[in-house]
């Protein structure tokens, strides 16, 4: 390839202590509000669009908004700035913990969060609601991304989705024979290729990817949603993932680091982003992927509105621009996703690029667990029992890598 996507580092660690408003805490969880089930924080959204207020603060995932410093010939913030008016002021974020951190402040107007973030920030009452009559592209995103558990809460909208993928499994084709179809050589612990496995260095989503396994594995968990697991759940996948560490070659949070240990072969299973298969590929490396059986973890980014943001307006003329077909498909290509408004397929340099992604395909979406932020109050609905929140997932995952 000629160029090289620019691709976000997620690496998710226990939360730095925040002194949040008194309906929160510091980790995104919110007191009940008397029906046994928490509530965000009440938020007004912007209801009428006016006239931007000359700029807009955007807190971003590398490869989000590129103004051409990056590649002089990727570029999509200067023209946003020359038809709106709005001068863009963008600062990229290297974790979703940066981005809960940062938001809720008035420092920034709009975010492009992570669902291992999104839903913290609605608890903490960080992000205001959005009124999709306001957002001009809303209607050309299909339904299956819209009301979902990492950009809504009790059928309110608090963002306008931006692109999404998912966790593959990555292997090498001259070394992993037969080609897999499972997780199980990843987790298994006679699985042939220990030593060489690679993993994302993630604690919701290693944890939640254990989860997705034993969903199938060991159904007498009783594992609903990979992201609501109760104590007994919780420490199984943790086990699963403890019972891995001394067959994992390298933990990553680097697209470049996974990329090239797929290349170098001292990885030949584990973990991977679509965008990495591609580029190991390019380089004539004999990578292969695949969406294993039991489906897997992914991300869903979502455009939020900060709860104290000081330029709304600016904030909603950067979401429906950033969502435009002309921009979207831009983005996707750049950053090696797929786009939300599927009218960017037509328009992608590569026209088999939402085929690669999967854009238009529901099913494949529907096989994937994306990112959520767990809570106390379990996501999938139990109230008998209370779900492992995300500060505990955190420390469980350093003291598995630690071993």
């Amino acid at each position: 390839m000629t160029r090289t996507p620019l691709l976000r580092l997620v690496a998710v660690g226990a939360l730095a202590g925040l002194a949040l408003a008194a309906c929160g805490t510091s980790d995104g969880e919110v007191s009940s509000d008397g029906s046994g089930r928490a509530a965000p924080p009440s938020v007004d959204a912007l209801t009428t669009l006016g006239d931007g207020e000359g700029e807009v603060n955007i807190l971003a995932w590398a490869g989000y908004a590129e103004d051409g410093s990056t590649d002089p010939a990727v570029d999509w913030v200067t023209p946003f700035e020359e038809q709106t008016g709005c001068t863009a002021n963008v600062q990229v974020a290297d974790t979703s913990d940066s981005m809960f951190e940062k938001m809720g402040t008035g420092d920034f107007d709009v975010v492009s969060a992570s669902g291992d973030s999104s839903l913290r920030m609605i608890y903490a009452g960080k992000v205001a609601p959005v009124t999709t009559d306001l957002l001009t592209n809303y209607g050309d995103v299909p339904d299956f991304q819209k009301m979902q558990a990492w950009n809504s809460v009790d059928g309110v909208a608090y963002g306008m989705p931006h692109g999404w993928g998912a966790q593959l499994l990555a292997y090498r084709t001259d070394v992993v024979d037969p080609a897999p179809d499972s997780w199980a050589v990843a987790f298994e612990p006679d699985s042939p290729y220990a030593g060489k496995i690679t993993v994302y260095d993630s604690a919701t989503d290693a944890i939640a990817a254990a989860a997705v396994y034993l969903m199938s594995t060991q159904p007498d968990l009783g594992i609903e949603n990979p992201y609501a697991l109760d104590q007994d759940q919780f420490d199984a996948a943790v086990a699963l993932l403890t019972a891995q560490q001394p067959q994992v070659a390298s933990y990553w949070a680097s697209y470049a680091d996974a990329q090239k240990a797929l290349e170098n072969g001292s990885t030949v299973v584990g973990s991977t982003w679509q965008i990495i298969v591609n580029l190991a590929s390019a380089d004539g490396a004999p990578v292969g992927s695949v969406l294993p059986q039991e489906g897997a973890t992914g991300w869903a980014d979502t455009w939020m509105v900060d709860a104290k943001a000081q330029h709304p307006n600016c904030a909603y003329l950067w979401m429906n621009w950033v969502t435009s077909p002309q921009v979207q498909a831009q983005v996707a290509e750049w950053f090696g996703e797929a786009p939300a408004n599927t009218l960017a397929c037509a328009l992608t340099t590569d026209p088999t690029h939402c085929d690669t992604y999967h854009a238009e395909d529901q099913a494949y979406f529907d096989r994937i667990w994306f990112w959520s932020t767990p809570q106390s109050d379990c996501l999938d609905g139990r109230t008998d029992v209370t779900c492992v929140p995300y500060s505990e997932w955190g420390k469980a995952w350093s003291t598995v890598k630690n071993g």
